[in-house]
């Protein structure tokens, strides 16, 4: 081989590995829809600046948690965090990444966003099929002044296992009695009346097709799609709107610090200001992972959405988690997840 060749056969083979390389570093994860505007949003960015890319299947919550558990996937990610001693039984680290709001939307001819004022009782009586038409004494009592129509209610629910699901069905459990009782808080329940539909980006859909209905979808999900959200009466008696401030409420008297592997559920907390179905979400990763390499990978993106991504999960109406928090994290990756030490100096 002359040298001409080899220089070129040199250059070929140091592009295939390089191309290889860049391959092998996309970080992998799958699991809950609830994140994913600014899992996307976040990760477009830092590929600009590291040329890593992630590949997050947005599956629900229960699919993330199988995929982690089958090891197919770097992180699995959830809002139904698990319980401590399932995170300890799986060789499992847990921790919070986002914190934002399910809303219920509807599509009620001639209501306007944020027009409809609802209780988690009512949401929960029209779920259970007790309330059938928009005009029900019950719904009218909470909207004196809005002209309501005869219109049959078609409630809209999450189909697959998911942590919104885990999180509305969690909030009419502590609204309803009967709920509780009948059907209650999980990633999947069986809803008795109702259309089916697969993941916040499918129940968005239906809703907006179906005349009548009402859905519970990731506030980013409403707000990108421009549908019309329901205004919530909390557990102080009061009627808001949700936004990042309102999630924040919600989430300010959280104590972190005593959650052991961090699980902490944020609905129907007290405050004026709370909006009643907040929730945070979480990153499922191994303790001692097979793939070292690929398990840092994904901490550096982690570490790089807390110091660079508040404004664009403000933008998104998500809440950054506070500095204290995102410090406790950081120190848990430290003593909790092989190769942690190589992002947490």
């Amino acid at each position: 081989m002359n040298l001409s060749n080899f220089k070129r056969t040199a250059m070929v083979a140091a592009l295939a590995a390089f191309a290889c390389t860049a391959m092998a570093a996309d970080i992998s994860g799958a699991g809950a829809t609830f994140p994913y505007p600014i899992y996307s949003k976040w990760a477009d960015a830092y590929k600009k600046q590291t040329n890593i890319g992630l590949n997050y299947q947005s599956i629900g919550s229960g699919g993330g948690i199988k995929q982690i558990k089958a090891k197919t996937v770097t992180f699995g990610a959830s809002d139904m965090p698990l319980k401590p001693e399932e995170v300890k039984a799986a060789g499992l680290v847990q921790f919070p990444m986002i914190i934002g709001g399910v809303v219920p939307v509807v599509n009620v001819p001639g209501v306007a966003p944020g027009a409809v004022t609802l209780d988690g009782a009512t949401i929960a009586a029209m779920y259970m099929g007790e309330i059938s038409k928009w005009n029900d004494a019950r719904i009218k009592k909470l909207n004196p002044k809005l002209n309501l129509p005869a219109l049959a209610i078609a409630p809209v629910y999450r189909s697959d296992g998911s942590g919104t699901n885990f999180l509305f069905s969690d909030y009419l459990s502590k609204s309803s009695p009967k709920f509780l009782s009948e059907i209650g808080a999980n990633s999947s329940v069986q809803w008795p009346v109702g259309i089916g539909a697969k993941g916040n980006e499918g129940v968005a859909n239906m809703t907006a097709q179906t005349r009548g209905a009402i859905g519970y979808v990731e506030y980013a999900y409403a707000k990108q799609n421009k549908m019309t959200h329901a205004t919530l009466v909390n557990r102080n008696g009061k009627a808001v709107s949700p936004s990042a401030q309102s999630f924040q409420a919600a989430a300010a008297s959280a104590d972190w610090a005593h959650a052991a592997n961090y699980y902490l559920i944020l609905t129907d907390q007290a405050g004026d200001a709370s909006w009643p179905i907040t929730g945070a979400s979480f990153i499922l990763m191994y303790a001692t992972p097979d793939d070292v390499g690929a398990s840092t990978e994904a901490l550096r993106f982690f570490d790089w959405s807390y110091r660079n991504g508040a404004a664009m999960a403000d933008a998104l109406d998500y809440v950054p988690l506070p500095d204290s928090l995102v410090q406790q994290v950081r120190a848990t990756w430290k003593s909790g997840i092989k190769g942690a030490g190589a992002v947490v100096k």
